[in-house]
């Protein structure tokens, strides 16, 4: 990949230019299908928007001494992470990319996360400690199966580039990973049933209790494009690129609505999970699902070679 292209798809597509009104669109269509399904009417469609413009202009505590930069420091590298996630997407056919991209993309989606949880433990307030330690519990939980399931699948492929992937034929394997993903991204995403480290009953606003103004905007930027980029992971691993770039981006646009709508009603039909509960879910219940996968990996690439 050349820098140029490296560049626009950074910036333009799918970087920050599209991310970024697709983050505010993604969470609108969370709010709006919880609200629906509610019985509410839910927030106009511009409210993610005004609402991150109002927290810019709020003002953001006054903090002395390394915690307070680092609590400045950690939503600009979370925004920055999930930003450079987007931007490896392969969208477009024939869009570059490297080997080992892959890598980097899972690297760039968990840190986030990680952000949040050194956010909390920064903060040094009580709701916010124990929000980032049901994160890093959470975060552990989830990472087995999520991590399992997308490595098996390029395993199975034998290729850690996304743009191969991308173009390389779907498979009743690749399903499988594809869908321990998606059981996956609910625990990402911090929404229903898995939303244990933001629960606003128990523990106020978890890791970003402390925060507020642009600091805030930062984190519910942050929040956006990681839907935009867990979303487009699997638009891009479950349709393959067809002959033009024009519905290569409507498709893609398409499937990933679609996983933020399925994902949204899930949350609002569900219920809080318990800790144990969630830990055990993914700990015995998901797990199979991964072990499943690599079973299958192994036995692919042994009859591969058997046949060669």
């Amino acid at each position: 990949m050349n820098l140029t292209v490296a560049l626009a798809r950074l910036l333009i597509f799918p970087g920050i230019l599209f991310a970024v009104p697709a983050a505010w669109f993604f969470l609108w269509v969370e709010r709006k299908s919880v609200a629906l399904m509610q019985e509410r009417i839910g927030p106009p469609f511009m409210q993610p928007f005004f609402d991150f413009v109002k927290l810019l202009g709020k003002t953001t505590p006054v903090r002395n001494g390394p915690g307070g930069l680092l609590m400045q420091a950690w939503p600009l590298v979370a925004v920055s992470a999930a930003a450079g996630a987007v931007g490896l997407l392969p969208v477009l056919p024939s869009s570059g990319g490297f080997e080992g991209d892959l890598i980097l993309l899972l690297a760039l989606l968990e840190i986030p996360s990680i952000c949040i949880i050194a956010a909390g433990f920064s903060s040094r307030s009580l709701f916010a400690e124990i929000g980032s330690a049901r994160e890093a519990v959470l975060s552990v939980s989830y990472n087995v199966v999520f991590l399992l399931a997308i490595l098996s699948i390029a395993a199975s492929q034998h290729t850690f580039r996304l743009e191969a992937l991308a173009q390389l034929p779907v498979s009743p394997l690749r399903y499988l990973g594809i869908l321990a993903i998606v059981v996956c991204l609910p625990a990402k995403l911090h929404i229903n049933p898995f939303s244990l480290p933001n629960a606003e009953q128990e523990i106020y606003s978890g890791p970003l209790t402390e925060y507020a103004g642009a600091e805030l905007a930062m984190w519910e930027l942050s929040h956006g494009l990681e839907w935009v980029a867990s979303a487009g992971l699997v638009a891009t691993l479950a349709i393959p690129h067809f002959a033009s770039w024009s519905v290569d981006v409507l498709v893609f646009v398409a499937v990933s609505f679609g996983i933020v709508l399925l994902l949204s009603v899930l949350a609002a039909a569900t219920a809080r999970l318990a800790i144990d509960t969630t830990v055990r879910f993914y700990w015995q219940c998901t797990l199979i699902f991964a072990c499943l996968i690599m079973v299958l990996t192994i036995s692919s690439t042994l009859f591969t070679r058997v046949q060669s």
